[in-house]
């Protein structure tokens, strides 16, 4: 009989830098709990000199009025217009622009990838002038499809650059491989390449998605109509209505503010982990 393996006990250096990583994670944390527990306390518990951890005797009131404001729901409509066709948009136009970067060669292709890197470093604010123009002139200011295309623009360079990195990094000899086995170029791409690519693609997704919800400034410009606010621009308005700001009613409305990331990330995590099982099974 083989003696039995012991497991090596972690060294001080590891259980020192385990403690450290549970401590930076609670200071992580601790905003967005500080959050979700004052959307439950009064408004009166939320101004006492004293700080009040745990709401053990909290109420739903600050909801209520936050979904009682039919302004909520208007933004709530908005952004999720915005969000779902930022995303749809900006997802198909980097992925066929990183495909044509990375698996074929054309006159203008290092042309064309410099320039994506120089649009990254031109300041947002630098275009807002001439993108409020342009919208203006398209009849697109205060409008869903407007600030759609400004968003599309503003994240498209980093995702084409993001998913260059995943089309490149599955060997063209995989299509090639397929195409010889009697595949079609398509065929082959769509079997093959394709699942692998899936963690990119949602890489992507989670990253255009996060800048489409959160996005604040660009949407401050484009849409001047207050029946026209993204959620975002409502949550700042709270703050701005008056001089006595209600902190439940804000916290509340940032609580349920983070609930579709939350529900979006928690989805594409798991299409994450299939697309990663799908593509090293059929490649």
């Amino acid at each position: 009989m083989s003696a039995p393996v012991r497991r090596r006990r972690p060294s001080a250096g590891r259980r020192l830098l385990g403690v450290l990583a549970v401590v930076v994670a609670l200071v992580w944390v601790f905003p967005v709990y500080w959050m979700v527990s004052s959307a439950f306390l009064p408004t009166n518990r939320l101004r006492t000199a004293e700080p009040t951890f745990f709401p053990v005797d909290g109420t739903l009131s600050n909801f209520r009025r936050v979904f009682a404001d039919p302004a909520f729901l208007d933004s709530f409509r908005v952004s999720l217009a915005v969000t779902a066709l930022t995303l749809a948009a900006a997802i198909l136009f980097a992925f066929v622009a990183a495909l044509a970067i990375s698996r074929f060669r054309f006159r203008g292709r290092k042309t064309f990838i410099v320039t994506i890197l120089v649009v990254q470093m031109i300041p947002a604010e630098g275009l807002f002038i001439s993108q409020y123009q342009l919208l203006d002139g398209w009849g697109l200011v205060n409008a869903v499809l407007g600030l759609t295309i400004v968003y599309v623009a503003a994240i498209l360079p980093f995702t084409i650059w993001m998913l260059r990195g995943f089309v490149s990094g599955v060997p063209i000899e995989l299509e090639e491989a397929a195409m010889v086995d009697g595949l079609s170029r398509t065929a082959a791409f769509f079997r093959i390449t394709f699942p692998l690519l899936a963690p990119g693609l949602v890489a992507s997704g989670v990253y255009g998605f996060l800048q489409a919800w959160n996005e604040y400034t660009l949407a401050l410009v484009v849409m001047t109509d207050p029946g026209q606010r993204t959620v975002p621009l409502w949550l700042q308005g709270l703050v701005e209505a008056n001089r006595a700001t209600d902190w439940g009613v804000v916290m509340a409305g940032a609580t349920l503010v983070t609930v579709p990331v939350i529900v979006f990330f928690l989805f594409v995590q798991r299409r994450m982990s299939a697309g990663l099982v799908a593509g090293a099974v059929k490649g």
